[in-house]
């Protein structure tokens, strides 16, 4: 390589870190969600509200208090057993989080860091929450063309810069420099881009190379990154009840994720139960207890504000009594730079652990596919604080970010369980590499 090359890796490895890209607020899958609730001391035990549709019965507010002797029975209404459906609002229906008319927007962002704000965001028209098309006029596309079509920014930016740089141009150490500038600016990582420009320039260095080839090579070298991270979830069925935790920042989709992997499981002939750990957020216990309904998934919920190590507790006890294969736990979202929010989070942990040593079984992180590089971030503290065991990219039917995902499996190398491709009850889907190096990489084409 000369010497110019090696200059430039020199300052990749010496400090360099991906240029500077602007956050513009996309139209997500889910409106914000807002700060968790205040728990309780662990001593104390917990609040004792009004019973809502589904009450869960009262338990110790943490580990560290005992469950009485002759604990209030958890009531758990069957789906079937449920009173009708309320008139839903956008801030109810499935696949929606909490607007701004629930929380004060100052609240909303006083925790964002301040390199990176959170940034209201943009108010899109519900989905019919069964996955129907809203008429015959606009039939569904499928699922590859909706992650096609999401991906389209990141594979925009990187396929035109492509075509620019290597048309009737040979390629030098300038040329790969400015190929790698495009792979780090799309969020694939420096490792990601360092092998993708070393496998270009073998053999090629002074010849003409085609665009065509360049994408092939750099769906190829992604593939090899996300091949060995795409992995279904796996059920142990030596543990009844299978605790999956879901946890992750405001607005990630967490409700809707757990509303359609909820349909999945149940649709495999499981007997699933459903946790609403969100306790803050009313519209979260009324979003979990219509995925339930439709899912038919009896729900544990409480009193909004209500104490979510409690409400943790007695959905563990319930689950057990019912013989439930699956216990899906929502929690509420959590801005990862609060410390005093993540240790309610691992609060809500110990409690769990209270019933079963072993569990949570899986913890799930979602992920906002339009956040960029904080979701780097955000892997790495979930991670140190809820054991976080695979991934969950959503809003990969908007105009996402996803390069982001090649930089995390090249660094953390979790499980990428599932991608969220719209609003619908069946728009989660099973991670396939190929797929998405390929929408990346702009090789797709509408089936």
């Amino acid at each position: 390589m000369s010497e110019q090359k090696r200059g430039f890796l020199g300052r990749l490895f010496g400090g360099r870190q991906a240029p500077a890209r602007p956050e513009t607020p996309e139209t997500p899958e889910t409106t914000q969600e807002t700060t968790p609730e205040t728990s309780a001391p662990e001593t104390q035990a917990p609040d004792s509200g009004a019973p809502q549709v589904e009450p869960a019965g009262h338990a110790p507010a943490s580990e560290e208090t005992a469950a009485p002797e002759t604990p209030e029975a958890a009531e758990v209404v069957p789906a079937e057993d449920r009173v009708a459906e309320p008139a839903l609002t956008p801030s109810e229906e499935p696949g929606a989080e909490a607007t701004a008319s629930d929380v004060p927007a100052a609240e909303a962002l006083a925790d964002a860091p301040a390199e990176e704000p959170v940034e209201a965001p943009v108010e899109a028209p519900v989905a019919d929450p069964l996955g129907e098309p809203a008429s015959e006029d606009a039939p569904r596309r499928s699922w590859l063309s909706r992650l096609t079509a999401g991906l389209s920014r990141s594979s925009a930016s990187l396929t035109g810069g492509i075509s620019s740089l290597f048309t009737k141009r040979k390629l030098d150490a300038a040329t790969l420099e400015e190929l790698e500038d495009l792979l780090i600016q799309a969020d694939l990582g420096v490792e990601t881009a360092m092998a993708i420009t070393e496998r270009i320039s073998e053999g090629r260095f002074n010849k003409q190379i085609s665009p065509d080839e360049v994408r092939r090579i750099l769906a190829e070298e992604v593939t090899k990154v996300l091949a060995p991270v795409a992995q279904p979830l796996v059920l142990d069925t030596d543990h009844k009840p299978h605790v999956v935790l879901v946890v992750g920042v405001n607005g990630t989709g967490k409700t809707t994720t757990i509303g359609k992997l909820s349909a999945k499981l149940s649709a495999e002939g499981r007997k699933v139960m459903l946790a609403a750990g969100d306790t803050f957020r009313a519209a979260a216990v009324e979003q979990l207890k219509i995925w339930g309904a439709r899912t038919g998934a009896p729900v544990v919920a409480r009193d909004t504000g209500a104490d979510a190590a409690g409400l943790v507790f007695d959905a563990m006890q319930a689950a057990r009594d019912a013989g439930s294969d699956v216990l899906l736990i929502d929690t509420a979202g959590r801005l990862q730079n609060r410390a005093e929010l993540m240790a309610e989070l691992e609060k809500v942990v110990r409690v769990i652990r209270k019933h079963d040593p072993s569990a949570p079984h899986s913890v799930l992180l979602t992920l906002d596919a339009t956040t960029g590089q904080n979701a780097m971030n955000q892997v790495e503290i979930f991670g140190r604080v809820a054991g976080v065991t695979g991934l969950v990219m959503t809003k990969l039917d908007g105009t996402a970010r996803g390069g982001i995902l090649v930089a995390i499996a090249a660094k953390h190398a979790l499980p990428v369980h599932f991608i969220g491709v719209g609003e619908g009850i069946d728009d989660l889907e099973p991670f396939t590499a190929e797929d998405f190096a390929s929408a990346i990489a702009g090789k797709h084409t509408e089936h």
